[in-house]
C-alpha cells in the first residue's frame, strides 16, 4: 500500500519555498513519525505555512477569478499596498459572506411587500416564502404569548420548535417594534433576520478558520446561492452555525468547548447530535476515548442546561417538538413523498419513522466500516458530511433551509468548487421546483409546475446529494484524491485526532495500524505519492 507522505509542497505562496520543502512532516506529526508525547497531538503547523491559493489547485476557483484578476501570483504580496494587512481571507469572506445574506433579503422583497400578506400564491410565484412573519402569528408571539408555558390555538397546542430555537424566536418578539399585525410581521421577520446574518458571518468565518493553511475554502459556504436563498425561511442557521463553531473548536484540541457548543446547537436543531457518532468512530480508530468523553459530558451538560428548566416548568410544551417530529406525516421534498405519490399509496408516519430508522441504522453502519477499513483515517469533516447526509436522505421531510445542515460541513469535506457547484445547482432547481409546485396545487389557474416536474426536482435534490456523497467515500478510499491531504496534510479540523497513531482497524486494507505519515522503522519500503507538487497543482481532485 503506497504510503500517503508528502514530497514537495505546491508553491501557493511566496513562502512555499521555503516552508513546503521536501520531507516536511505532515501538520500534527512529528518528523519522526512517531506518536505526539503527550498523547493528544504532534507538532503545531510551521508558522512560515503558505495558505493554499485555491486559484492555484482548482481550475474551476482559477476561471472564476478572471473576474477579479485572475489567479494569485506566484510573486504576489499578500498584506502589501495601502489597506495592506486589512483584507485578510477571512475578513473577506466575512463580507462575502454578508453582502451574500443581503442579496438573499433583497429576493425576498417581493413577499416583504406584500406577498406575505396578501393571496397565497405570490409567495410561492416569487420563491420567496418564510415561515418567519407567518409564524409571529401563528404560534402566539403577536399576542405575547410564552413559547412552551402557553397553550395555543389550533392542531399545534404548543412552540413546536426546540428550547434554544424557542428562546431565539422569543427574544426577536421583544424587539419587535409595536404597530399593526403586518407591519409588526414585516419588523419581527427585519429583527430575526439581522440576527440570523450574525449566524451567518459566523458561519463563514468558522469555516475559514476550521482548516488553517485552507481559509478560503469558508468561500464556498460565503457564495453558496442555496444559503442566500434560503436563510431567511427558517432558523435553521443558529444550529449550523453552533455546530460550525464546535467544529471549530474540535479542530483547536478544545473537547469540551467543542461540546459546549454541539450541547447548544442540538438544543437548537437536533440533527447536530447526528455528528457525536462519526466522532466516537475516529476517536475509538485513534485512541482518543478520553477526548471523546469530555466532548459528550459538554454536550449533555450544555443540552441539559438549557432544556431542563423548560422540561421541569413546562413539560407538556417541551415535548411537542418531539412529538411533532414523531407524528409529522411523509412530507414535501423526502424519498418518502416521492414514492407514495408514485405508487399512489400514503405512507403513515409510523411506517415512515421505522423506515427512515432502518436506513439510517445501516448508514451508521457502513460509516463504521469507513472509519475502521479505509486505508488511512477518515477526516472528521467527511464523515460528519456523510452522516447528516444520510440523514437529510432518508428522513420524512425535506425542508428547503435544511440544506443549510450539509454547506459547511460539504465544504470541509469536498473543497472543491466543480463538485460544490454541481451539488449546488441540484439545490437551487430543487427550491425552485418546490414553489413553484406549491403555486401549481394553490392556484385555480394550475399555474407552476405538475407534480411530474415536481418529483424531477426531487429526484434532482436526491441525486445531487448522493454524487457529493460518493466522491467524499472515494476520498477516504482513495486519500491521495483528497484535496486537503494534497499537501501532506492529515485530518486539520481532527484536533487531537490530527496526526494521532491508529490503536483500532479491521480489515487488510487498514492494516497495520499506522500514523497519519507511515513510520519509516517499520523496515517496509515505502512508495512516496508524488501528489501535492507544483508540477501536479492543476490536477484534478
Amino acid at each position: 500500500m503506497p504510503s500517503l507522505k508528502k514530497t514537495n509542497g505546491p508553491l501557493d505562496g511566496p513562502e512555499g519555498d521555503r516552508s513546503g520543502a521536501a520531507g516536511a512532516a505532515p501538520h500534527g506529526s512529528p518528523a519522526d513519525g512517531s506518536p505526539a508525547s503527550d498523547g493528544t497531538r504532534g507538532d503545531t503547523l510551521p508558522a512560515a505555512a503558505p495558505v493554499v491559493a485555491p486559484t492555484r489547485r482548482d481550475e474551476v476557483a482559477a476561471a472564476g477569478s478572471e473576474l477579479i484578476g485572475g489567479r494569485y501570483g506566484r510573486r504576489a504580496l499578500p498584506g502589501s499596498g495601502p489597506a495592506g494587512g486589512q483584507f485578510t481571507p477571512v475578513r473577506v469572506i466575512a463580507l462575502v459572506a454578508i453582502g451574500m445574506f443581503a442579496l438573499g433579503m433583497v429576493q425576498k422583497l417581493p413577499c416583504y411587500n406584500w406577498a406575505w400578506f396578501r393571496g397565497t400564491t405570490s409567495q410561492y410565484t416569487h420563491a420567496c416564502y418564510s415561515d418567519i412573519p407567518h409564524l409571529f402569528a401563528g404560534r402566539g408571539f403577536s399576542e405575547g404569548l410564552v413559547p412552551y408555558f402557553d397553550r395555543l390555538a389550533g392542531d399545534i397546542p404548543f412552540l413546536e420548535y426546540p428550547v434554544l430555537t424557542g428562546l431565539f424566536m422569543e427574544v426577536a418578539a421583544w424587539l419587535t417594534p409595536d404597530g399593526s399585525l403586518q407591519e409588526q410581521g414585516q419588523a419581527y421577520w427585519l429583527v430575526n433576520a439581522g440576527l440570523l446574518m450574525v449566524c451567518a458571518a459566523v458561519l463563514a468565518v468558522c469555516v475559514a478558520r476550521t482548516h488553517r493553511r485552507r481559509p478560503w475554502d469558508g468561500l464556498l459556504v460565503a457564495l453558496a446561492p442555496s444559503v442566500a436563498l434560503t436563510a431567511t425561511i427558517n432558523w435553521d442557521l443558529l444550529a449550523v452555525s453552533l455546530t460550525a463553531a464546535a467544529i471549530l473548536m474540535w479542530s483547536r484540541s478544545r473537547p469540551l468547548a467543542a461540546g459546549i457548543l454541539l450541547g447548544l446547537a442540538v438544543a437548537a436543531k437536533f440533527y447536530p447530535v447526528l455528528l457525536l457518532w462519526p466522532l466516537l468512530l475516529l476517536c475509538r480508530r485513534a485512541g482518543r476515548m478520553r477526548a471523546f468523553g469530555t466532548a459528550l459530558l459538554g454536550a449533555a451538560g450544555s443540552w441539559l442546561v438549557v432544556n431542563l428548566p423548560v422540561m421541569l416548568l413546562a413539560p407538556e410544551g417541551w415535548k411537542q417538538f418531539y412529538l411533532f417530529s414523531r407524528d409529522r406525516n411523509v412530507d414535501f421534498g423526502s424519498v418518502w413523498l416521492l414514492v407514495s405519490q408514485r405508487g399512489g399509496q400514503t405512507i403513515p408516519p409510523e411506517r415512515a419513522n421505522l423506515y427512515a430508522l432502518l436506513l439510517l441504522l445501516l448508514a451508521a453502519g457502513g460509516l463504521a466500516w469507513l472509519a475502521f477499513a479505509a486505508p488511512r483515517r477518515p477526516r472528521l469533516a467527511q464523515l460528519a458530511f456523510l452522516m447528516v447526509a444520510a440523514f437529510v436522505l432518508t428522513n420524512k421531510v425535506y425542508s428547503p433551509q435544511y440544506v443549510l445542515w450539509l454547506v459547511p460541513l460539504a465544504a470541509l469535506a469536498r473543497p472543491r468548487w466543480r463538485d460544490f457547484l454541481i451539488w449546488q445547482c441540484c439545490e437551487v432547481l430543487y427550491y425552485l421546483g418546490i414553489w413553484m409546485y406549491l403555486a401549481f396545487t394553490g392556484s385555480g389557474s394550475k399555474q407552476g409546475l405538475p407534480l411530474d416536474g415536481y418529483h424531477f426536482a426531487i429526484v434532482l435534490h436526491l441525486l445531487g446529494t448522493l454524487y457529493l456523497c460518493a466522491v467524499v467515500v472515494r476520498d477516504i478510499l482513495a486519500p491521495e484524491k483528497d484535496p486537503v491531504r494534497k499537501d501532506g496534510s492529515d485530518d486539520p479540523s481532527g484536533g487531537v485526532l490530527d496526526g494521532a497513531r491508529d490503536v483500532f482497524v479491521v480489515g487488510r486494507a487498514a492494516r497495520p495500524a499506522r500514523h497519519a505519515a507511515p513510520a519509516p522503522e517499520t523496515g517496509e519500503q515505502e512508495l512516496l505519492v508524488t501528489w501535492g507538487t507544483p508540477g501536479a497543482e492543476g490536477s484534478r481532485g
